[in-house]
């Protein structure tokens, strides 16, 4: 049976024919529909975050593997955990069939070997803490199912992200689905956009919410952001101003004593601590800068 994801959308019918801003207008109403699809797992989303913040306050960690854009857009979303919530890399990972080179240029034939799949995960020594994220749009992906396979062999907690209703035979391998169902993309099997960006916010909500619920975010602040470049130490020191009131100078001298952590500065300022102190205080809150300031 072919999968929604690989029909032909009758929106886009003769869109070869179309004028430029009448393209632009069926991206829009196509890309509607992601957003809605998105939003109609909204439970699922939310269940799929209280799993991830269980595997981390136990010391697990979340892996994504997919393939093509998925494993691309799995990857991309685990780099960005370090420097906006210094995270460990080892805490969030992504995996992609053909590995780093497949990140630049299409390596298709990997994504068709499941055994390729379950030797990535017994390479990264997965755990029953652990939870591992499958992607693929179409449900099908044989290196994506080859590692939901042997991640569930070893205990782990395995979910399956799919534009597509949840593949029968995946139900003995995956403790829980996320299921947007966008619909035939506009130029048909090109999953990188509708699928994509509905990928995309999936995961956004899935890393972001559980670094919230672990206290890395204060208010709507990135207050544990790694401060690695001039862009993120500027906005370190619109952080800390944000929350304490105190001047440029105060704020950037209390970021050089918490060696750059905006977080730690706050306690400092707000509290009147030294870094020892300041840190000491956070650790006793398990680091909920919420909990030290109310």
């Amino acid at each position: 049976m072919q999968a929604t994801t690989e029909e032909r959308n009758p929106n886009s019918t003769d869109i070869d024919l179309k004028s430029t801003s009448e393209i632009v207008r069926i991206f829009h109403e196509e890309d509607r529909k992601a957003l809605a699809a998105v939003e109609a797992e909204s439970d699922a989303i939310a269940h799929a975050i209280d799993l991830c913040v269980d595997a981390f306050r136990a010391g697990g960690r979340l892996f994504y593997v997919g393939a093509g854009t998925s494993g691309r857009l799995g990857v991309l979303d685990a780099s960005e955990c370090p420097p906006t919530f210094s995270t460990p890399p080892e805490m969030v990972q992504g995996i992609i069939a053909g590995a780093d080179a497949a990140l630049r240029r299409s390596i298709e034939g990997e994504e068709d070997k499941p055994e390729s799949g379950a030797q990535a995960i017994r390479e990264r020594q997965l755990t029953p803490q652990d939870v591992l994220v499958g992607i693929a749009s179409s449900g099908r992906t044989p290196y994506v199912i080859g590692a939901l396979k042997e991640a569930h062999t070893i205990g782990a907690t395995t979910m399956f992200l799919c534009c597509v209703p949840p593949p029968a035979q995946l139900k003995s391998w995956v403790t829980h689905f996320i299921t947007p169902i966008v619909g035939p993309e506009i130029i048909t099997g090109s999953t990188r956009l509708k699928a994509g960006t509905a990928t995309k916010l999936v995961l956004n909500m899935l890393t972001t919410a559980a670094m919230i619920k672990l206290g890395k975010v204060y208010n709507n602040l990135m207050v544990d952001v790694h401060a690695s470049n001039t862009k993120l130490v500027a906005r370190s020191i619109r952080i800390v101003q944000a929350v304490t009131g105190v001047d440029t100078a105060a704020v950037t001298a209390a970021l050089a004593q918490a060696d750059g952590r905006a977080k730690l500065a706050i306690v400092m300022l707000t509290k009147d601590l030294n870094a020892t102190d300041a840190n000491a205080l956070l650790e006793k809150h398990s680091g909920f800068l919420r909990y030290v300031l109310d």
